[in-house]
């Protein structure tokens, strides 16, 4: 990834997250994220750039084998203090994940993506481990508080100042280059950044808000399929009819009637 967090950039995260407004972005942004994701009791989730945990905590009651990665150790050691052995966790790169071929069900990338020097890639190796589906959470580009934010890292630089944030179109033509048709689904929140409370928080989960391309967040699902499918040949034969597969790994048969 193009940008690791150092000790300072480590603290500062977590720092703004405590913050009363920060908080409120971030309960609708793992709100979204865990509808996407759908969570069941069992299932393996692996985290990409997992940061110091916040992305992970909310599933660790859910029963589900949790994993995170991350280039920062920084980051983990904020990870590890936060989730302890509840979360395996592992220092690597999104372009490049130690992992076997659907060793989960879900891969997420949560906020670090934007930080990723080769995005595509990134998408790749997640699709390479994730047996079922791909979430992504980003910083929507077209957000007029996005905006801002862009504007002020260029007199006041921060984390968001080495970020690239993606608008709804860019991120499913890059899926689309990536991984042809396959099925997508998204929404946004944060669609009101400068107001908060329970009736706020209530609009921005109906559903019909969340289908809007100015949202401060984006939260996608991507559901890999396979290029290549095998179908049976049927070989009839005298007395019995063969079923063999297309790849020839194995052979049928069938006494006919």
């Amino acid at each position: 990834m193009a940008y690791e967090f150092d000790f300072k950039a480590a603290q500062d995260y977590d720092a703004f997250f405590e913050k009363g407004r920060a908080k409120h972005y971030l309960d609708l942004e793992i709100k979204l994220i865990s509808d996407l994701i759908r969570p069941m009791s069992g299932n393996r989730l692996l985290d990409i750039g997992c940061g110091t945990g916040l992305s992970l905590e909310p599933f660790v009651p859910l029963g589900m084998n949790l994993t995170g990665i991350d280039p920062s150790a920084y980051m983990l050691d904020k990870a590890a203090e936060r989730l302890g052995y509840r979360v395996d966790l592992h220092r690597g790169t999104a372009e490049d994940l130690p992992f076997d071929d659907n060793s989960f069900d879900t891969a997420l990338l949560f906020f670090s993506l934007e930080f990723s020097n080769r995005p595509a890639k990134a998408i790749e190796e997640a699709c390479r481990v994730a047996r079922e589906q791909v979430v992504v959470g980003v910083h929507n580009r077209c957000a007029p508080q996005n905006m801002l934010r862009r504007v002020k890292g260029l007199f006041f630089p921060d984390m968001y100042s080495h970020a690239h944030f993606f608008s709804v179109w860019e991120l499913k033509t890059m899926m689309t280059s990536i991984l042809g048709t396959v099925p997508v689904k998204w929404r946004t929140t944060v669609q009101f950044p400068f107001l908060s409370g329970r009736l706020i928080s209530k609009v921005e989960r109906i559903r019909i808000i969340q289908w809007s391309y100015w949202g401060s967040f984006i939260g996608m699902r991507i559901k890999p399929v396979p290029k290549f499918r095998t179908r049976p040949l049927v070989l009839k034969t005298r007395n019995c009819k063969i079923n063999k597969p297309a790849t020839g790994l194995a052979l049928g048969f069938r006494k006919e009637e």
